[in-house]
């Protein structure tokens, strides 16, 4: 059986994909709240949260990118 053929890997694949943007989200958001408690202001987590949320969409776009060069070839 081939790996691409399987169910249970294309689920793994699909769950990461759904799940790269909302992880991101969150951990900036986390980490914004840490430094927020740390420094005691009230911006960073809304900064990070931004940030996270970017960055979990760029990682979303890079993934889907080399899965459709992939298929390509």
């Amino acid at each position: 059986m081939d790996r691409d053929d399987d169910i249970w890997a294309q689920a793994g694949r699909y769950l990461s994909l759904g799940m790269m943007l909302p992880a991101g989200t969150f951990a900036g958001y986390f980490a914004g709240y840490l430094l927020d408690r740390l420094f005691h202001t009230s911006f960073l987590a809304v900064t990070f949260l931004v940030l996270g949320s970017v960055a979990g969409f760029i990682a979303l776009l890079r993934e889907l990118e080399t899965k459709t060069h992939q298929d390509g070839k």
